[in-house]
């Protein structure tokens, strides 16, 4: 239904995009994550017409959006950062508005209303935008990108500024929108991505350096593994004896689990398994290990190792999960 194949965007020596390529399949939810300037927002633009590319293509039902923009963009719906709202509109002025705007073909009452009901708007139906709630101007700001029921719909950052109860709310939307649409949400908050999409891209100074399934994105940096390991045994000789089995990156004590066993972060060398190693050498001393687990990456943890400094991400990596 997506296809962005290549695109790249220059201003002047600065890359902003920098051969970008990713496709989002008809009825999936994708979530595109990055930090500050890392190029999302160029690439959303570029996606949606508002920008030109240097190089590359971006196609909407494979109908390229700059060599045919009005028959592309009919297929989309947009809610940028800031909602493009009239304030001095009432919401239902301003639907119909942006009914008008998009020459939608559909009957109009009954459209507008069965957008409302979608989104909740009903009961401030007929109150001017200006006095609405932070929610319910966002409502309102997805109403618009749903006039005239497009196939796709972006979303760059609908929960910003919301209080907790209001981002539930169009989380859930937007869970609900996902059965009908395909859509592409732009957002900082990373348990909303892990809560609603079926596939994450992280782009990172221009370039795309992740593009999984939610349940793989670990692959993304998948190599180091970590473990916790409750063993007993003198702390001091335990912890010497796992710094030095092969295949043995890092360990620490992390504390104690019971009266006569200390728990320990263990961190393997890449590609390597120590579980066995380590029991057979424990095993050897007689140290029971009285439990183990291997810690999986959330997303959080997965998002700083793709962007943040190789420094920065080895020693989140070593201490753990804060």
């Amino acid at each position: 239904m997506i296809e962005i194949n290549g695109v790249t965007k220059r201003y002047g020596e600065k890359l902003a995009a920098d051969n970008v390529s990713f496709t989002v399949k008809a009825g999936e939810i994708m979530g595109f994550l990055g930090p500050n300037g890392a190029g999302k927002s160029t690439t959303l633009n570029i996606l949606t017409g508002y920008l030109s590319a240097t190089e590359g293509s971006a196609k909407i039902d494979g109908i390229d959006i700059l060599e045919n923009p009005i028959a592309a963009k009919q297929k989309i719906g947009f809610l940028p950062e800031q909602p493009p709202l009239y304030m001095d509109m009432t919401v239902k002025e301003y639907l119909y508005f942006v009914y008008d705007l998009k020459h939608c073909k559909l009957d109009r009452e009954k459209h507008i209303r069965e957008i409302c009901n979608v989104v909740r708007l009903n009961e401030v139906f007929n109150r001017v935008i200006r006095n609405l709630s932070k929610g319910y101007k966002q409502r309102v700001g997805i109403a618009q990108a749903l006039v005239g029921n497009p196939p796709v719909l972006i979303f760059d950052e609908p929960t910003v500024g919301l209080d907790p109860k209001q981002i539930i709310e169009i989380r859930n939307l937007i869970k609900k929108l996902g059965k009908e649409h395909t859509i592409i949400l732009s957002t900082h908050i990373l348990p909303e991505v892990q809560a609603i999409c079926d596939r994450i891209v992280v782009i990172n100074g221009g370039k795309i350096v992740a593009n999984e399934k939610t349940e793989n994105i670990a692959r993304a940096v998948e190599g180091k593994r970590r473990m916790t390991f409750h063993i007993c045994g003198p702390q001091n000789e335990v912890l010497k004896l796992l710094k030095a089995t092969p295949g043995v990156s890092y360990a620490e004590a992390i504390g104690n689990r019971d009266l006569d066993s200390v728990a320990y972060l263990v961190e393997s060398e890449e590609n390597i398994d120590i579980r066995k190693p380590l029991f057979f050498a424990l095993a050897e001393k007689r140290w029971p290990i009285i439990a183990m687990d291997v810690m999986g990456m959330d997303l959080e943890d997965v998002f700083l190792a793709l962007v943040a400094p190789p420094a920065k991400a080895t020693s989140r990596a070593k201490g753990g999960r804060k």
